[in-house]
């Protein structure tokens, strides 16, 4: 059949490969070209049916050595797959396509022989809260305090939904398996397919006389207050799971988990950037120029830190260990980087001025006698600035 594709050229694979990843180029041409994604396409049909035909005898160890001994010819006249029930000259009667959709792309047909009974023990669903701090108590981690709603087991009927005296039966139209099993014309043949039991809603079960505590669902809710530890160095969006604290689970399955959000508030001076903090601070235009101690606002409390003599505006120091504590280890922590930022004096008094403009004047800005003078003025006028802005060595 010179006008039929190679099948490894139909599935995009080399001819050495395995079963995974043939079924993985499958998966992504059905997906891409089945007829329900793309009604009334008859090339996307043409091009679905072409994939199929090339997985299912690639799959099949004895058919894909056949092929790969003989190509085409294999099946045809009678050899491999010649007979009824088929398109384009191939026969699908042997091929066992339910198996084929519930194993390859079940999730996307909804068939298939290979799914879980939905009766089964099964966990219950996660809850979801949010819980504010401050941005200190992000820092060092704080006990918090939640009010929720949560579903327990109703102590009239004891988590059944049946009257008390009463007890559920096995669901009649699944005979308690939970789901329900057909068979469905399709291009292919007779297609198997499973779906979830509509009489008991896939429990297995059937309540004939309902709980009036619960109405039948074998809860009841209340509210309930649950303790939050929030972990030192957790950051905004980030979630704490509290175990088995969610909704409960069915068929004796555990209960689900309550995911809390963290809010954290901004904070007026600080910033944070995963485990370091960043923040300014003023210094004086006296304190740039001759040096000093000045005091830095930290989560620690306020600390004492030499500056330099001629410190420049937008100068970035380093406060080690002064950050935030890494969620991994608590005593392992970022720094604290501190930007000093020069004040420039807006309201001076007149001998602030003279102090000023003869400082100016002894740093060599304006002429001056000779060098000589001019550092024995330059210190005299230090003398007096430090006096004047009142600064200690």
């Amino acid at each position: 059949m010179a006008d039929k594709r190679d099948y490894y050229e139909v599935l995009g694979v080399s001819k050495t490969a395995d079963d995974a990843e043939l079924k993985k180029a499958y998966r992504k041409l059905a997906k891409k070209y089945h007829p329900d994604v793309n009604p009334g396409d008859k090339d996307a049909e043409a091009k679905f049916k072409e994939a199929t035909e090339a997985y299912t005898i690639l799959s099949d160890p004895q058919k894909r050595k056949q092929y790969d001994q003989f190509g085409h010819a294999a099946f045809e006249n009678g050899g491999g797959g010649a007979g009824a029930g088929g398109f384009g000259g191939f026969d699908f009667s042997g091929a066992d396509m339910g198996d084929i959709f519930g194993d390859i792309f079940g999730d996307l047909f909804g068939g298939g022989g290979r799914r879980r009974p939905n009766n089964g023990p099964m966990k219950g669903a996660n809850l979801r809260a949010r819980v504010n701090i401050t941005f200190e108590e992000a820092v060092f981690g704080c006990e918090k305090e939640l009010e929720i709603v949560l579903k327990d087991e109703c102590t009239s009927c004891h988590g059944t939904g049946a009257k008390p005296g009463t007890q559920p039966v096995t669901c009649p139209k699944c005979n308690g398996e939970g789901q329900i099993v057909y068979t469905q014309q399709s291009m292919f043949g007779m297609v198997r397919n499973v779906q979830t039991c509509p009489e008991c809603n896939g429990t297995g079960k059937v309540i004939k006389e309902k709980c009036t505590s619960c109405r039948g669902t074998g809860y009841t809710s209340s509210r309930k207050k649950i303790q939050v530890s929030v972990p030192a160095g957790i950051d905004s969006g980030q979630s704490i799971r509290i175990r088995e604290k969610g909704e409960p689970g069915t068929n004796g399955g555990p209960r689900g988990d309550l995911l809390v959000e963290v809010n954290v508030a901004r904070h007026p001076i600080f910033q944070r950037q995963d485990t370091n903090i960043f923040s300014t601070a003023p210094i004086t235009y006296a304190q740039a120029a001759l040096g000093g101690t000045v005091r830095i606002n930290t989560v620690d409390g306020d600390v004492e830190y030499e500056i330099k003599p001629g410190t420049q505006t937008d100068t970035r120091i380093r406060l080690k260990g002064k950050g935030v504590p890494s969620l991994r280890n608590k005593n392992v922590r970022g720094d604290h980087y501190v930007t000093l930022v020069v004040q420039v004096p807006t309201n001076l008094n007149s001998e602030a001025k003279e102090a000023l403009r003869r400082f100016d004047e002894a740093c060599g800005n304006r002429p001056a006698d000779s060098q000589s003078t001019g550092e024995k003025k330059k210190k005299s006028f230090m003398d007096k600035l430090k006096e004047t802005f009142d600064v200690e060595e």
